[in-house]
């Protein structure tokens, strides 16, 4: 079960690293830098931004600092993968999920100096100007699923060791 386990956090990571990669070169090859395309307008646009911050621009400027927590990070939930319920298929979806938003951005972060964001969703107010959500890419979403299933699986009840079946025993 440890090979299987491991087989689909990793084949989960390696589909959310290319899925991650391919959309910020389609990106980077079709916006210019700065530049947006209004998909769904007062809504949704592409956009073509670089973020050497953490999310909502947290630690802005801080690209090489925040490439090695990204490192650590990584370090640190392999040689703890146990204590996250990897024996479920939901816990081996979450980490290949986390692992593979992280090595995207870590990618960026290293070849580019920063992170491309390019979905952007806001709104129009009534009194002008634009209220939006911070820009963000497949990997930041990989991430917040992937943490946001293990906070599920957290609240699920450990199995109680009592209750195994008694075959031939009366209950």
């Amino acid at each position: 079960m440890v090979v299987s386990a491991n087989v689909m956090m990793v084949g989960v990571a390696a589909c959310v690293f290319v899925a991650d990669q391919l959309t910020k070169l389609a990106v980077i090859d079709k916006l210019q830098y700065a530049e947006q395309w209004v998909l769904l307008d007062g809504f949704f646009k592409f956009v073509h931004w670089g973020n050497t911050g953490a999310a909502w621009s947290m630690f802005y400027g801080n690209n090489r600092l925040l490439a090695v927590i990204s490192l650590l990070a990584l370090v640190v939930l392999y040689y703890s993968l146990q204590h996250f319920d990897t024996h479920t298929r939901t816990g081996q979806l979450a980490m290949g999920l986390i692992f593979g938003g992280i090595l995207g951005n870590l990618l960026d972060r290293v070849r580019l100096g920063h992170v491309v964001d390019f979905l952007y969703f806001h709104l129009h107010p009534r009194g002008g100007g634009e209220v939006g959500f911070p820009a963000f890419n497949v990997a930041d979403s990989a991430i917040c699923v992937g943490v946001g299933l293990l906070i599920l699986l957290s609240f699920r009840p450990e199995p109680d060791p009592d209750d195994t079946p008694r075959i031939g025993r009366p209950a």
